[in-house]
């Protein structure tokens, strides 16, 4: 997955102004308790940050 896609889904699921809000504000046990900005700034792969956020946000199984 790359990062535009990552941001493509989050836009989807959150809006486009409160995804990039959610990601710099919501901690993630998942993403060892960093936010998703965070984890995106420090490597972590987007799709690695994507199942955290599928989890967190309690999404269907058809879209993780």
């Amino acid at each position: 997955m790359r990062h535009s896609e990552f941001w493509n889904r989050m836009y989807d699921h959150l809006g486009e102004g409160y995804a990039r809000v959610w990601a710099g504000d919501q901690v993630l046990r998942e993403l060892d308790g960093r936010t998703v900005e965070q984890a995106l700034e420090s490597g972590e792969p987007p799709k690695v940050v994507w199942r955290a956020v599928w989890s967190a946000l309690e999404l269907p199984a058809s879209e993780r």
